[in-house]
């Protein structure tokens, strides 16, 4: 992270003081299965709970090209706080964004709670048995006098140890034209909300992505923020959801990437490897991996935030947003694969953070997008296929229809 604006060097410099602690404390949160509660206590300190929140509300200001540093530096710490975190700072980037262009009251009032710190947030939509894609969910939705009732179990739910509120997926069966996707907000302490201590994996175990059961949960009309037909594309899913979440994972897995390359650089150093010609073949390819994985996201983010990303069309907004995620998540993985080439055993022992990141760095390749469903939407956008029916930025809403 070298070609930085001075704003974001500003932000990456706070971030690293941050990072530095959540290290310290990696890896007993990954022997115990447990929650880094105090790395968020000391985010909430640092004021980068509401760094994504805008300034005119209070917030730190800072727009998608100044959280992917941020994400990165954060993740060679500890990427599963890093990962946490994006389940926060993404929404509120994605729902300041849209405060600055209508000036909802709602959002407004939603994004100076997370300012005063009475709201911490988290995406709970995944579903087993269901690809995660925004387009349907297993989870129902039934009507009621002022709003819906939500009822079904949501996995990998992300955050949610520490989450105030989120937002959910439900399918509403029996609405006027079909069923729909209804995309709502919810209270985690509402009645009806039960979390399952079921999280024990691989890596990633500080996020502790436990299930989340919703069992009639009263969701207000108002609190349905947005709704599209099932197995549709949406436009404002895209703008909101695909451009800020595929980077900011991303980030969170180059920065784990990066970590792993720091960490073994200075071994390598300590034992006098660097004029060893193969040494200096593998670090520079992993350089290489983690500086195009930068530049995919650097260019991403420019493409948002001049919105051109936009006037693609849904669908290949959408697959060119998967191709940040699909390249960065592969291509840390392939970091950790060629570094044990050169630190041999220490990558092997539970004591070193090697270890750690390289069980963390799996879980990329299968976060929405996947390597499967990324290399198939990817592969049909560019030979011009349509997967889905696309609702465009000039229907989609509430009143948005079916498409044959």
């Amino acid at each position: 992270m070298k070609c930085l604006t001075e704003r974001q060097r500003e932000f990456v410099d706070r971030a690293a003081l941050l990072a530095d602690r959540f290290a310290e404390r990696a890896e007993q949160h990954d022997r115990d299965n447990t929650f880094p509660h105090e790395n968020y206590d000391d985010l909430r300190e640092a004021g980068f709970l509401k760094l994504s929140v805008p300034a005119e509300l209070g917030g730190g200001g800072a727009e998608l090209p100044d959280l992917l540093p941020v994400l990165e530096r954060l993740a060679m710490g500890d990427g599963a706080t890093a990962l946490a975190f994006t389940m926060h700072l993404s929404p509120l980037g994605q729902w300041g964004n849209v405060w600055r262009q209508t000036r909802n009251p709602r959002l407004e009032s939603l994004l100076r709670r997370a300012t005063d710190g009475t709201l911490v947030w988290a995406s709970i939509t995944s579903e087993i048995g269901m690809r995660n894609d925004l387009t349907d969910a297993l989870t129902k939705a039934t009507k009621v006098p002022g709003g819906f009732t939500l009822t079904g179990r949501k996995s990998f739910a992300t955050n949610s140890a520490v989450a105030t509120h989120c937002s959910t997926t439900a399918r509403h069966e029996d609405a006027e034209g079909g069923p729909r996707l209804l995309l709502c907000q919810i209270a985690l302490d509402q009645p009806g909300v039960t979390l399952h201590q079921t999280w024990d994996t691989l890596g990633m175990r500080g996020t502790q992505s436990n299930d989340i059961e919703l069992a009639e949960v009263f969701v207000p009309d108002d609190a349905v923020v947005h709704s599209l037909p099932v197995k549709h594309l949406d436009a404002r899913v895209l703008e909101t959801v695909w451009a800020w979440a595929m980077p900011a994972f991303s980030a969170t897995y180059t920065g784990i990437a990066a970590g792993a390359l720091e960490w073994a650089v200075g071994q390598l150093t300590k034992r006098g490897k660097p004029i060893d010609p193969v040494v200096q073949d593998v670090i520079g390819e992993c350089t290489i991996l983690v500086e195009s994985a930068r530049a995919l996201m650097q260019r991403h983010a420019e493409e948002v935030t001049s919105r051109r990303l936009f006037e693609l069309g849904v669908q290949e907004g959408i697959a060119r947003s998967a191709v940040v995620k699909y390249v960065a998540s592969n291509n840390a993985v392939k970091v950790m694969q060629r570094l044990v080439d050169v630190i041999g055993g220490m990558s092997y022992t539970r004591r070193l953070p090697f270890e750690r990141m390289w069980r963390d760095a799996q879980a990329g390749t299968f976060m929405p997008m996947g390597n499967l469903a990324a290399r198939k939407l990817i592969g049909a956008s560019t030979l011009g296929l349509e997967t889905l029916p696309v609702i465009g930025f000039d229907e989609t809403g509430h009143g948005s229809r079916a498409k044959a």
